[in-house]
């Protein structure tokens, strides 16, 4: 559905006249005034006010009982009085109501400090209370989940955390158990609540009664100081706060960006902060020595790393997702430049043709994360965004719930949004090109033979409304982007405002440094290199093994970890005679492999810039110093390039910054002033149009396609199709945070009931899966919902990684 539209009114609140947008609840409004109303339950995020805690009474004229603001909309003419004495007498009565069985235990309880009912019990209370009987006692703490404590005594039933388990992340896992005077929070049958989301309770809880373990009794708030930053563990890029106490981050909270995490932080970007300080976390450079990496001084380091100059020609890098735009415009820079190499790479899948990159990081082509709430329909294709972008997860069910967006899921795995989709198929693994294919034939009208699913898909897209969103994988091949281009110009989403494309990156600032340069095939801003073009990721792997290239640079990722056929690189990696890397963690390819490894930083002690996957420019800020011997990406390539005789004329983070702006022509005139707290989409810029243009579509659209490639059938031999997922969980930082341990991601195999039981393999059971003399050891999980004939294995886990298969068909049995 289109925006709603705003219409301004004038209401008068204690004598002020206030300017609002009509329907605007009047706590909110009166905001706007500088006019403060007390509250407990009521937050705008949650949806619809529920009025549980009766603390925000107003008088409103021609109203004879006092109203609850949360849940009034204003309109114009009201005239609002919020310090009469009826007023103030219902909120003296409500705040003594609450404190009848709270208890006074504000200097050891960890919300002391920055506790709503604390400010409102000073404020709007009448400082005595007439009870003298005993409060009500449960036992405390008690462990609500591994992350979360709750004090039952201390909560006041504002339902802010049953409405965000039932209506946000909609697991409902919470919820108020007993009644009465005994009502308390609980989970169903007493069990953990255990979600990607529960954390965000903790920040929406306006009393002390839910707690983070991690952060439990670490700090008060005069101890602490709040950093703005940007988290970069997943492309999702939400905004944060980070809490720091002598040089250490000690919690994350969430900064609030309506155009990029609607006020909601994963987990795993709330408390895997802890990778930051654990003993695991390399600070110091390292060097092999012996056939051993040994901790060395940077002078040491910086020598051995210069040899690369002797590499010329046959060097070649990859930059990971974790790399701000300056430090990847600078490796492409030393690469080039100074390496005479452009054999560089950030796209796991393999590198775009250059006119097919362009067109789809055109700038008509752009949706935005907002536009996935308002849009008439949503498309999700082959991406999981639980997994990979977990905040567009809530931002997706918001606009499915309150707004009524139509929601389809088109991928090979089941979805956690399936429940909220009208329309869910599934296609076999790697099918994406003959699935749309297909869809482009049934959109144009054309016989494709493809069956109901697509054509119901295809005239749900058709009907459902103009405004068309396609939140699409990384993992998609060219022929199925060429086709998603096509389909999207079929859809008339090329120009249109609130409608177009929205990429996943598989790493968090993906679409940065490829637009900083990092691509074998295109230079900064997507600018044409001419020939010879350098080889994609794939190709680095097979010229490294085969002699071809001499020296590797990997900036900020472990190819054996992360891409796919770990045993290419392993051999890549063995046969390069230099192999320099930036880590923070030892992971197996760089402790088996990398002559040179320099400390990589943090999100928290970065100073940079990253564009989220709706171009977004975003600042990094360092929030604390650099622990250790630990230097910024940026200077260590600066002078590591000054080394090998050729400058880059860097000294500072905003000098990187304004070379990289001034190579970009469509960052041309952003300053890091304006990109500040709140970042710049450069797709809304004038300056947007310096972008070179794509090259049109190689087929034209409509045209007949085949058909979609349906899921193997089950064989008598027990060979599946193999297909991969990532788990949001599957990461290195995820591993070494001891809050986190938990969640720590095991091959678990996904199958459908059908081959499960003729395989005689139960949920829970153990089971080997091979291929090409390669077993992996894992766990079945029996899933409804996966296709009969495939069998999913997750990637980019510390053990039994999917990557180490690499045929199509893979063997389970029960081990």
């Amino acid at each position: 559905m289109p925006r709603p539209e705003q219409k301004l009114i004038k209401l008068t609140i204690d004598g002020r006249e206030i300017e609002a947008v009509e329907g605007t609840m009047l706590v909110d409004a009166a905001k706007q005034g500088d006019v403060e109303i007390p509250y407990f339950c009521y937050e705008r995020r949650l949806g619809q006010p529920v009025g549980a805690c009766r603390m925000c009474l107003v008088e409103i004229e021609g109203i004879p009982k006092l109203q609850t603001s949360c849940s009034t909309g204003v309109r114009d003419g009201m005239v609002v009085h919020t310090q009469t004495e009826r007023v103030h007498e219902a909120q003296n009565a409500i705040v003594e109501f609450l404190l009848v069985n709270h208890p006074l235990d504000c200097p050891v309880c960890d919300k002391g400090g920055e506790c709503p009912l604390q400010d409102i019990s000073f404020g709007w209370g009448l400082g005595r209370t007439r009870v003298v009987e005993p409060k009500r006692h449960f036992q405390k703490p008690l462990a609500l989940s591994p992350l979360i404590a709750i004090d039952r005594e201390r909560c006041i039933l504002c339902y802010r955390c049953v409405r965000f388990s039932q209506e946000i992340a909609e697991d409902w896992q919470l919820i108020f158990a007993d009644r009465g005077s005994h009502t308390f929070v609980s989970t169903h049958d007493g069990h953990p609540y255990v979600a990607p989301f529960s954390g965000n309770i903790v920040e929406l809880c306006p009393v002390g009664a839910l707690t983070s373990q991690p952060y439990r009794f670490r700090a008060r708030p005069w101890d602490i100081e709040g950093a703005g930053g940007v988290c970069t563990l997943c492309p999702a890029q939400c905004n944060v706060e980070f809490t720091v106490r002598d040089e250490k981050v000690v919690r994350v909270l969430i900064r609030e960006h309506d155009g990029v995490d609607d006020g909601w932080l994963c987990d795993k970007g709330r408390f895997a902060y802890q990778a930051i300080h654990v003993d695991e976390r390399i600070t110091r450079p390292l060097v092999r020595d012996g056939g051993q990496l040994r901790p060395v001084s940077w002078e040491r380091a910086f020598e051995t790393a210069a040899e690369i100059a002797r590499h010329q020609g046959r060097t070649a890098a990859l930059v990971g997702g974790g790399a701000s735009n300056e430090e990847a415009f600078l490796l492409q820079r030393l690469l080039r430049e100074g390496l005479y190499s452009h054999d560089i790479d950030s796209r796991p899948g393999g590198a775009l043709p250059l006119e097919l990159a362009r067109t789809l990081a055109a700038p008509a082509l752009q949706a935005s994360v907002p536009d996935l709430e308002f849009a008439h329909t949503v498309l999700v294709l082959g991406t999981e965004p639980l997994d990979e972008i977990p905040i567009l997860d809530l931002r997706i069910r918001k606009g499915v719930r309150r707004n009524g967006v139509k929601l389809a899921i088109a991928s090979p795995r089941p979805s956690a949004l399936d429940p909220n989709a009208a329309v869910s198929l599934r296609y076999a693994p790697d099918g994406e090109a003959a699935f749309l294919s297909a869809l482009e034939a049934a959109l144009g009208h054309a016989s494709s033979g493809s069956g109901d699913d697509v054509a119901s898909l295809a005239e749900l897209l058709r009907s459902g409304g103009e405004d068309v969103v396609i939140v699409y994988g990384e993992s998609l091949a060219p022929a199925a982007l060429e086709s998603l281009v096509r389909i999207a110009r079929l859809l008339g989403l090329e120009g249109r405002d609130g409608a177009g494309l929205l990429g996943v990156p598989a790493s968090a600032n993906g679409r940065g440094v490829r637009e900083a340069g990092a691509l074998p095939n295109a230079g900064p801003g997507y600018a044409e290199l001419g020939a010879p073009r350098g080889r994609d990721a794939a190709a680095i792997a097979a010229a490294a093994a085969g002699g071809e290239l001499s020296a590797l640079y990997l900036l900020e990722v472990d190819p054996v970890r992360e891409l796919p056929d770990r045993a290419a690189w392993e051999a890549a990696l063995h046969h390069a005679g230099l192999v320099i890397a930036h880590a923070s963690v030892l992971t197996d390819g760089l402790r088996d492999h990398a002559t040179v490894i320099f400390p990589a930083e943090s999100h928290a002690e970065k100073e940079g810039t990253v564009v989220h996957p709706d171009g977004r420019l975003q600042r990094l800020r360092a929030a604390i110093a650099h622990p250790g011997e630990v230097r910024a990406g940026w200077s260590v390539i600066a002078e590591l390039a000054r080394r090998c005789g050729h400058d880059l004329g860097v000294l500072t983070s905003s000098m990187a910054f304004r070379q990289l702006v001034a190579a970009v022509p469509f960052y041309a005139g952003i300053t890091l002033e304006q990109i500040g707290g709140r970042g710049v989409r450069w797709p809304e810029r004038p300056e947007a149009a310096a972008l070179p243009a794509g090259g049109g579509s190689a087929q034209t659209p409509g045209a007949a396609a085949g058909t979609v490639q349906p899921a193997a059938a089950g064989q008598t031999n027990g060979h599946l199709r193999l297909g991969t997922y990532r788990s949001i969980w599957a990461a290195p930082e995820v591993e070494i945070s001891p809050a986190l341990h938990y969640t720590i991601a095991e091959q678990l195999v996904e199958l459908s009931p059908a081959d499960a039981r003729r395989l005689e393999v139960g949920d829970g059971d153990e089971v080997l899966v091979g291929s090409g003399g390669t077993r992996l050891r894992g766990r079945a999980a029996v899933r409804t919902g996966v296709p009969e004939g495939t069998a999913f294995l997750a990637t980019g886990i510390a053990q039994a990684s999917a990557n180490h298969l690499t045929e199509p068909l893979v063997e389970v049995r029960r081990a």
